[in-house]
C-alpha cells in the first residue's frame, strides 16, 4: 500500500532532491533487519523519542504493532525500488501516446503502472519474501513472547536453540509451504493479467 505507489511516483515523476529519496530507497534496500530492529527499538522504548509520546497511533515495544513497523520499514524499500525499475522499464512512447488520446495525468500513471504491472508484482513478491524471513528485526521488538509476539521464524529459532530439531525442521517446512501457496497464488494471478 506504500511501497507501490511511492515507487510509481518516483518512476513517473522529477523532482528537486529526488536522487536523493532514490539513494535512500536504494540503501534501504540492503538494510540489515538488526539495524532496522535496533532503530524502531530505540523509537519506541520509554526513553526514546516516539516512546514518550503517549499515543494510540504509535506501537509499543513487545507487540504486533511494533514487529509490522518493523517489516514494514525492511519490505518498503524494496517494494518502492522494484516497482520504481519496473515503471522506467516502460516505454515512454506509452506515456505520449495515452496523453496524444486525451488522458489526464491520474490516467497516464495508471496506464504505466498497468503496463508495468508484472514487475510490479515481483516487487511485492520481493517485498513479501523479506518479511516472512525475517528473525532479526521481529525477535528484537517483539520479545518472541507465546501467543502475542512468536512468529514461525522466531519459533524456528527458539526451537533450534532447545535442540527439537524435528519441531524447528517442521515450523520451517510449514513456512516454505505457505511462501509457494502464496508465491502460487500471485503467479496465477500474473498469469490471468497476461504476464505470463
Amino acid at each position: 500500500m506504500l511501497g507501490v505507489p511511492l515507487g510509481a511516483a518516483l518512476g513517473l515523476s522529477r523532482f528537486v532532491g529526488r536522487w536523493l529519496v532514490v539513494i535512500f530507497i536504494y540503501t534501504g534496500m540492503g538494510l540489515p533487519p538488526v539495524v532496522v530492529g535496533l532503530f524502531v527499538y530505540l523509537m519506541l522504548s520509554r526513553t526514546g523519542p516516539l516512546g514518550q509520546l503517549n499515543s494510540p497511533l504509535i506501537p509499543k515495544l513487545f507487540t504486533p504493532g511494533a514487529m509490522i513497523a518493523a517489516q514494514v520499514i525492511l519490505a518498503l524499500p524494496l517494494i518502492a525500488g522494484f516497482t520504481m525499475a519496473a515503471v522506467l522499464a516502460v516505454d515512454p512512447q506509452l506515456r505520449q501516446q495515452v496523453r496524444a488520446l486525451g488522458a489526464t495525468s491520474w490516467q497516464v500513471a495508471l496506464a504505466t503502472v498497468r503496463e508495468a504491472r508484472v514487475g510490479v508484482l515481483v516487487a511485492i513478491i520481493a517485498g513479501f519474501g523479506a518479511i516472512i524471513s525475517e528473525v532479526g528485526a521481529v525477535m528484537m521488538v517483539g520479545g518472541n513472547i507465546a501467543g502475542k509476539t512468536r512468529v514461525v521464524t522466531t519459533a524456528i529459532v527458539l526451537e533450534t536453540g532447545k535442540g527439537n530439531f524435528d519441531l524447528a525442521l517442521a515450523l520451517g517446512i510449514i513456512l516454505l509451504c505457505i511462501a509457494f501457496l502464496i508465491n502460487g497464488t500471485v503467479l496465477a494471478l500474473q498469469g490471468r493479467s497476461g504476464g505470463l
